[in-house]
């Protein structure tokens, strides 16, 4: 007689090779990350030419003015203090600012990559007045150079701007220049000096063409700022500091509509220092909100260089940011997908386990590790089929081989068809879960902790009779169970 191991060694077999699968998983999850990256690089290269992520900015008056500064000066070991004239900006927000922008996408391949581009029409109306308490700011109006004013608009990505932009100022056209635009844009955009002299409401009409790629943002300033933003993208992600009043999404396109007060903002009509570009991360299509700039009023005793104007405390802008993203994120189910798959081996390994204890079949460790291995392998053949024919069909391919693969495998391992066809079954159900949780994630903690709840019980039940320390006899038929009478039958507990 071949003494047999007891169904406890049994046991430890399949959980060793199960732990020894976490290796293999590891790899496919940093192959995922690294499929990733590539994805990114190519992107990236598709964009060089033609911009990336665009904030828009502006429009903003911004005035030169004249004030005086005390500075302290150590001459001979005294130190004298003098007060000195210097030049200083003054940045004047719109009162009001409707902007419309509509928004014209495109996909362009590299290889097997891919990459959202855009073109953008951008126009608006703006409104400017100078706040009747601009003493109380610190800036008187004869300190204000009107001769060097200017009127700037901004643009994240100067590549973009390839067809132009016009500024008008109450009806009449600008020149306009290259550059100077304001701070939430790096600087990046264009410019004209503008004829006004701080005198009633000046009116300024803009218009431009964008190109750029994966997400528009608009920052707005001033008193209120309106948006309204279209496109026949189908998929758009709206995020950043404030979200939409008003949108529409389907099957032909969205339209948004954004409104977003001075109140909201926290910011004071005039300053003299312009806030910094907004945080966006376009890596992921989405938006880290950021706080918006502190703005503080400060005297000439307080802050002697400010010569009593308001200043703006460092900080980056807010801004409200339209993604257009892809309809499904291919690596990310993946990698999602990934973490479900020593659930996998574990209920394959289980069931193997079973049909060993229960049922009589015997299974080596030889062929948990094979088994194993094709229930890894199918992670790696979803993410290859993936990036070629979409994530929907390649599931379907690589779980449809596995389960081939796997079916045919066990009906030698187990010595029956009927015991294959379980396995076959039971794969089928794994395969059809995991896809619901990957397409129902807010869900898939609650259903997946119900499955556990349910095979462990089932298994509990199934083991209820097994002696686990007990040493059976594999040659006497009746009673190991594996004899050729039963070889067809597949355990009732697992069934």
């Amino acid at each position: 007689m071949v003494r047999e191991r007891s169904p406890g060694i049994k046991l430890l077999f399949a959980v060793l090779v199960g732990a020894a699968l976490i290796i293999p998983l590891v790899f496919v999850y940093a192959l995922v990350w690294d499929r990733q990256g590539q994805s990114q690089t190519a992107q990236q290269s598709i964009t060089a030419g033609w911009g990336g992520p665009q904030v828009i900015a502006g429009p903003i008056v911004v005035v030169p003015f004249r004030t005086t500064e005390t500075q302290n000066e150590e001459v001979n070991g005294k130190v004298t203090t003098r007060t000195v004239e210097v030049e200083r900006l003054l940045y004047i927000s719109p009162v009001e600012n409707r902007a419309q922008t509509s928004v014209r996408p495109e996909e362009r391949r590299k290889s097997i990559y891919r990459s959202v581009l855009y073109e953008a029409q951008v126009s608006g109306a703006a409104k400017f007045e100078l706040p009747a308490d601009l003493p109380r700011f610190g800036v008187t109006r004869e300190r204000l150079l009107w001769d060097r004013a200017e009127l700037r608009m901004g643009a994240s990505d100067a590549r973009g701007l390839t067809k132009g932009g016009t500024l008008k100022a109450n009806g009449q056209s600008l020149p306009v220049q290259p550059g100077k635009g304001p701070g939430a844009t790096s600087g990046q955009g264009f410019f004209a000096f503008l004829p006004w002299n701080g005198e009633g409401v000046l009116s300024v009409d803009y218009a431009f063409g964008l190109r750029g790629s994966g997400s528009l943002s608009l920052v707005p300033r001033g008193g209120q700022t309106r948006w309204d933003v279209s496109s026949s993208w189908p998929n758009p992600s709206f995020s950043g500091a404030f979200l939409p009043e008003t949108r529409s999404v389907g099957g032909e396109g969205f339209k948004a509509g954004f409104t977003v007060d001075k109140l909201a903002l926290g910011q004071a009509p005039v300053a003299t220092e312009d806030p910094g570009p907004p945080m966006i991360d376009d890596g992921s299509g989405g938006y880290a909100p950021v706080m918006a700039q502190e703005v503080a009023m400060a005297s000439s005793a307080s802050n002697p260089a400010s010569g009593g104007a308001v200043e703006v405390i460092g900080g980056p802008a807010r801004a409200v940011t339209v993604g257009l993203i892809e309809p499904v994120n291919l690596y990310s189910k993946v990698d999602r997908a990934v973490k479900y798959g020593f659930l996998f081996i574990g209920f394959t390994f289980l069931a193997f386990l079973l049909f060993d204890i229960v049922g009589g079949a015997r299974v080596a460790a030889a062929e948990y590790l094979m088994t194993g291995a094709g229930l890894v392998l199918f992670f790696v053949l979803l993410l290859a089929f993936a990036e070629v024919i979409g994530f929907t069909a390649a599931y379907l391919v690589a779980s449809a081989a596995i389960i081939g693969l796997l079916t045919a495998y066990s009906a030698a391992v187990l010595k029956s068809w009927r015991r294959a066809r379980f396995i076959g079954a039971l794969l089928l159900g794994l395969y059809a879960l995991l896809y619901v949780l990957l397409s129902l994630e807010a869900w898939s903690l609650l259903i997946g902790s119900i499955l556990l709840f349910v095979a462990l019980a089932g298994v509990m039940y199934a083991t209820r009779n097994v002696e686990w320390s007990s040493i059976g006899q594999s040659g006497n038929p009746a009673e190991s169970g594996g004899g050729p009478a039963d070889a067809g039958s597949p355990p009732a507990a697992p069934a």
